[in-house]
């Protein structure tokens, strides 16, 4: 069974990698069946021919995992699309301390959605009660402007 894997080069502690089609128990070093490119993790620079790698899975060689990651992440000219990391990690009190802000957030942010609406209510209240000098007054006619219905004979 064929692997593809990648086959350690470079001095200790700085490692830079090929990546290799070779027999799935041959050593770590053996000699592979065919190079498909190289990757230096420290740098973040690979070269991949991906058009080949993909005939060789087709073919059944299976990837290694970091291999099948390279793979995907790799462009059609055989570059890494490598993205930075945006996020730090933080240490215990730094969350904690976050956590902590967001909830006084939130309860201010309820407290105040709160307030909004007995303020609602208070206005609709004033609203539905008139007071009597915001009531017209009835509208009296003189009885001399009435007149009556004639009876005709």
């Amino acid at each position: 069974m064929l692997k593809i894997r990648l086959k350690r080069l470079g001095a200790k502690k700085s490692p830079a990698y090929r990546i290799i089609v070779i027999e799935a128990m041959t050593k770590r070093e053996g000699r592979p069946v065919q190079e498909l490119g190289h990757y230096n993790p420290k740098t973040k620079i690979m070269k991949l021919d991906k058009v080949t790698a993909l005939d060789w899975i087709k073919k059944g060689a299976q990837p290694t995992d970091t291999v099948k990651y390279l793979i995907d992440n790799c462009t059609d000219e055989g570059t890494l699309n490598y993205k930075p990391k945006t996020e730090k990690k933080l240490s215990k009190k730094a969350v904690a301390k976050l956590e902590a802000e967001k909830a006084a957030n939130a309860k201010a942010a309820e407290e105040a959605k709160a307030a909004k609406a007995e303020e609602a209510k208070t206005k609709a209240a004033e609203a539905a009660t008139v007071t009597e000098a915001e009531v017209p007054a009835e509208v009296e006619v003189p009885a001399e402007t009435v007149e009556a219905p004639k009876a005709e004979a």
